[in-house]
């Protein structure tokens, strides 16, 4: 599980499109009273474990309007 403080650009060197994957989101108040989002990512039909929880990432407020602000530039609306 990681908890997403910033995002800096890195340009890839071979861009490929993914497989699609099952994702699940839960929005909660954390112990410091603050909001959070929580995405979930499922293993995709040909994993050893079909639909076990593959990665977990967590958003606070701060890095909601940080990662808004990368799909604002990016023409992303």
């Amino acid at each position: 599980m990681a908890l997403l403080s910033k995002f800096e650009k890195l340009p890839m060197d071979r861009p490929s499109i993914h497989g699609p994957v099952q994702c699940t989101y839960s929005v909660f108040n954390g112990k410091d009273g603050k909001r959070y989002i929580q995405l979930d990512t499922y293993g995709s039909t040909e994993r050893e474990i079909p639909g076990k929880k593959s990665q977990s990432l967590q958003l606070n407020e701060d890095s909601v309007a940080a990662l808004l602000q990368v799909f604002e530039r990016k023409g992303f609306k």
